[in-house]
């Protein structure tokens, strides 16, 4: 089973380890192949630093990913595709949980995520 990391997972792993579920601690520690983590993560990131709403050093984020063995999973053509296909739910829009979403069924991974909302999604989803 390979795994994707939602923003707050990622964010939580490499800046607040003590936020992160054990369930989810457990998956990621025993995984056979590297756990990804997407650039619309990234992406998420760098904007609502860019609006105040999130403060941590960027730079040192990503180097901290790489270095605890991470991999960045890219944004294809094929994701954002896979995006217009998903259901529309009237109390989620967010553009990057549907993209990550998309980004989970396409490659296939396994979205881990503290986001119960996003469960509706389907079986590439596995709330932690």
């Amino acid at each position: 089973m390979r795994l994707l990391l939602d923003t707050h997972l990622a964010l939580w792993w490499l800046i607040r380890a003590q936020r992160v579920p054990a369930e989810a601690r457990e998956l990621v520690e025993s995984a056979a192949e590297p756990v990804a983590i997407s650039r619309a993560s990234l992406w998420e990131m760098a904007i609502k630093i860019s609006i105040g709403k999130l403060e941590i050093d960027l730079p040192r984020f990503v180097k901290m990913a790489e270095a605890s063995g991470f991999e960045w999973l890219d944004i294809k053509n094929e994701h954002l595709l896979s995006v217009a296909a998903l259901p529309l739910f009237d109390d989620h829009r967010d553009p990057f949980d549907r993209l990550l979403v998309a980004q989970s069924r396409t490659e296939p991974l396994v979205l881990l995520t503290s986001d119960a909302k996003l469960a509706r999604y389907g079986s590439t989803v596995r709330v932690v």
